[in-house]
């Protein structure tokens, strides 16, 4: 199940389709998909969860706590809305486009994939783009 909360004026357009997106990309990752909570937020927000719980002082586009055991994965994705606008513009890229690869990234860290290292993110990276073409594509009639 996919809850999404949003501790600012940002809404998603359609939760339904990014729904959809996360099972498919859950199941092409042979796991199953228990509760997972986006919750959308602000830098300030953020950075106050950063400091309280992971001890870190710095601004960041997403926290995720991992609550996942065996094949069920599950867990609070924290978003800040505010990074992904600055990301999306340093990147050259959309705002949708950042957006998703940020929801994407978590659930990937879910799915027992890391960053740590050069080759981890070089892996994530990869992921990460195989699993944005999952929602780009238009499904068949």
């Amino acid at each position: 199940m996919i809850d999404f909360h949003y501790e600012t004026d940002f809404q998603l357009e359609d939760e339904n389709r990014y729904r959809e997106w996360i099972n498919k990309v859950v199941a092409s990752e042979d796991l199953l998909l228990g509760p997972v909570n986006y919750i959308f937020c602000n830098d300030e927000y953020l950075h106050r969860i950063n400091l309280e719980y992971l001890d870190h002082d710095t601004l960041t586009d997403i926290i995720s706590f991992d609550y996942s055991e065996g094949d069920r994965i599950s867990g609070d994705i924290f978003i800040s809305v505010e990074r992904v606008v600055e990301n999306a513009e340093t990147f050259r890229t959309s705002f949708e486009n950042e957006l998703s690869r940020v929801m994407i990234h978590g659930i990937l860290h879910y799915c027992g994939y890391k960053d740590k290292t050069e080759k981890e993110e070089s892996e994530m990276r990869a992921k990460e783009e195989e699993k944005l073409a999952l929602f780009h594509v238009e499904p068949k009639k």
